[in-house]
């Protein structure tokens, strides 16, 4: 079940997403929303908080808090969240398919281990799956998953969402997510899988998730066409 800031963050993230607050209009003033949701104060300012940190609003002073956020036009999959592969097809009304290409069970090697932070031995379920969106091949996943933490995948569970399957059939908590971006000339994986439209390059994020316990239980490098992908990011300036 999810907590109630969480199910207030969401409700408020649609309002300002879909233009029901609009870019520099004012939410409505706390009691307003707390009588709204039924919450105490502190609740409401929790998920106030996580939509400050993400950058869609901004508290102002003896004033309220004011919408920031304005959607841009490549945010087909973007870094500044943890967002499944459905779940960012939904969000651009796009049709989805995922394609299982690779599954097996391998022992992670020295070279994986400097790659990945995994220890060397430890045992991973290795999936490779092409993200096809629209009927185009847009993106190519190296999976790694540690077995003893996300015990049970199959094939069939890695061609819906794993990320699904961990936080509803395991009931484990996705926390927090590591990443590196870079940008790559095209390998022979990529242009076979993907439909490069051209490009001769491919943008790389690399992953380190952890889970609630602060343990790392997966590590992906998923090679996007460029023109599919963006890079976004809240900064705060220290005072």
């Amino acid at each position: 079940m999810k907590a109630i800031y969480n199910i207030i963050y969401q409700d408020l993230l649609d309002r300002i997403q879909t233009g029901e607050y609009p870019y520099q209009s004012l939410i409505p003033p706390e009691s307003a929303l707390t009588e709204r949701y039924g919450c105490s104060h502190n609740t409401l300012r929790r998920a106030l908080g996580l939509l400050a940190q993400q950058g869609y609003v901004q508290p102002i002073n003896g004033k309220g808090v004011r919408v920031i956020y304005q959607p841009r036009e490549r945010t087909r999959f973007e870094a500044g969240g943890i967002e499944t592969f459905a779940e960012a097809a939904r969000r651009n009304h796009l049709s989805s398919q995922t394609e299982v290409t690779t599954f097996e069970r391998i022992a992670c090697n020295r070279q994986l281990a400097a790659r990945s932070g995994f220890e060397a031995g430890t045992l991973l379920v290795h999936i490779d799956r092409v993200r096809v969106l629209d009927g185009t091949p847009t993106i190519l996943d190296h999976n790694y998953f540690r077995e003893d933490l996300v015990p049970g995948l199959t094939p069939a569970v890695a061609a819906m969402s794993i990320f699904d399957y961990i936080e509803h059939t395991l009931g484990m908590r996705i926390a927090t997510s590591k990443r590196t971006i870079t940008a790559e000339r095209a390998m022979r994986a990529d242009r076979a899988c993907l439909d490069l439209d051209g490009f001769d390059f491919v943008t790389v994020m690399c992953s380190q998730t952890f889970n609630g316990d602060g343990i790392m239980f997966e590590y992906t490098q998923s090679r996007h066409r460029p023109d599919s992908f963006s890079f976004s990011a809240v900064a705060l300036r220290k005072t």
